[in-house]
Formats: C-alpha cells, sequence, structure tokens
C-alpha cells in the first residue's frame, strides 16, 4: 500500500483568549494529520473550537501555542505578506453565504482573486470561464448573482476556490443554505474535484450528507480531539451520529 503524504500536520495547537479576568482555552492541545487528496469533514457542537481550528489551518489565525505545518513549513509562523501569499496560492475557501459581489458577473466574481494575485486580466477571465465551465456553468458566465439560484451561487463560489489551482479547499458549512437535493449536487462535486484534481478538501459541517461523503471524520469536543472516524467506521442515525447529537 502506498503511504499516503501528509499535507497537514498540526502540533499541539492551542488558541486562548481572555474574556474578563477568565482564560477560554477555544483549542487545547490539538495534534492531527490531514493527508493529500482527502475529504475530512470536521464535527463538533456550537463552541467545541470546530471553527478556529478551521480558521487556524487556513491561516485566518494564529495560534496562541504549538505549530501548524502545510507540507513541511510552519504557516503559523509565516509573516502577515507571506499568509496573505499561501491564501491567494495555495487554498481556495468556499462559505456559507457564498461571498459574491452582487454587481459582477459570475465569470468576473472567480477572476477577482486571480487578478489580485497577479494573474493579468485577460488570463484571469480565461481560466475562470474554464473553470466555471468544470463546475456545469459554462453557459451563466455572464449571469449575475441574482440571476442564478442558490445552488448556482454555491458553484460560482466553488468554481471561485478552485480557479487559483489550491491544493488545499476549505469549505465552511457549504450546503448550510441549501436544499437537500441542491446540497448533495454541490457534495457530489467537491467529490469529484477531489477525485479528478487530486485536491484536499476541509468541510466544518453539521450537514449528515456530507459526513457520509468523507474519506475521515474529525470530532472536536472542548477544543480537543475527541476521536477521527473513517467513513466505514461511521454509525449514522437521524439527529446523531455515532452517539454524539448534532448541533
Amino acid at each position: 500500500m502506498t503511504e499516503r503524504k501528509v499535507l497537514i500536520h498540526t502540533d499541539q495547537v492551542t488558541r486562548h483568549y481572555r474574556l474578563g479576568d477568565e482564560t477560554v482555552k477555544a483549542l487545547d492541545g490539538i495534534t492531527a494529520d490531514i493527508y493529500e487528496g482527502e475529504f475530512l469533514s470536521i464535527m463538533g457542537p456550537s463552541g467545541s473550537g470546530k471553527s478556529t481550528f478551521f480558521n487556524m489551518i487556513g491561516g485566518l489565525d494564529r495560534p496562541t501555542g504549538g505549530k501548524i505545518y502545510m507540507n513541511g513549513e510552519d504557516i503559523s509562523k509565516l509573516s502577515e505578506r507571506q499568509q496573505a501569499f499561501l491564501r491567494c496560492h495555495n487554498i481556495g475557501y468556499i462559505f456559507q453565504t457564498f461571498n459574491l459581489i452582487p454587481v459582477m458577473s459570475a465569470c468576473q466574481n472567480v477572476s477577482l482573486p486571480l487578478i489580485f494575485s497577479g494573474v493579468p486580466i485577460d488570463e484571469a477571465e480565461a481560466r475562470a470561464a474554464e473553470t466555471l465551465a468544470i463546475v456545469g456553468l459554462g453557459e451563466r458566465v455572464h449571469h449575475h448573482p441574482f440571476e442564478l439560484s442558490g445552488g448556482q451561487q454555491q458553484r460560482v463560489a466553488v468554481a471561485r476556490a478552485l480557479a487559483n489551482r489550491p491544493k488545499l479547499i476549505l469549505a465552511d458549512e457549504p450546503t448550510g443554505n441549501l436544499d437537500l437535493k441542491t446540497g448533495q449536487e454541490i457534495i457530489s462535486l467537491l467529490n469529484q474535484l477531489k477525485e479528478e484534481q487530486g485536491v484536499t478538501i476541509i468541510s466544518a459541517t453539521h450537514d449528515m450528507k456530507m459526513l457520509s461523503n468523507s474519506d475521515r471524520v474529525l470530532w472536536i469536543l472542548d477544543g480537543k480531539v475527541d476521536k477521527i472516524m473513517h467513513r466505514e467506521e461511521l454509525q449514522i442515525q437521524v439527529g446523531t451520529m455515532d452517539g454524539h447529537e448534532l448541533a
């Protein structure tokens, strides 16, 4: 069996906040490996620390202690400029609320981050159109968000995340605002991208459909890793996941 390559390694990561005289331990020593080309879902009740951990991996926040490695480099020690470069060139983000610019077309929404990263406008627009075709919106490149359904808007968001050809896609509740059928379509699309392009996908989610399509699920509870399970080990029931109530 070929040994899997670790893309992200976290080593005893902590994140503490001061709330008056109290210290809140949002993360309390998380050590985990995330592999290249896998679909990992992060689960946990509200206040468990999963969103904080998610932001740490994406370079959106810095740990109080511990280290976060991407391809062997400690990204928590990078300067603000270096972290911005990392986010721009190596990580794609998908948000629950789509975060599209209403006055821009689908193509412009997808090409804008590329232009910010230094890609010439013509090349950025061509790559945006190509990526929109990959997600099934090849005939909607000039449509504005208000002309698209919720599922189509999320596909634009997926294309935007994919356009910079990242190694890692971070999806924060990507099906949270979608109906059952559309949510399943987005999950299938993410799986397709994983299989065809080899990107690593990390999702913070409560969606049972997302969990059943993940390679592994990581539970965070009280700022610590509670357990990590492979898909075939999961016991999915309505309202619970392997004994854990869903928030």
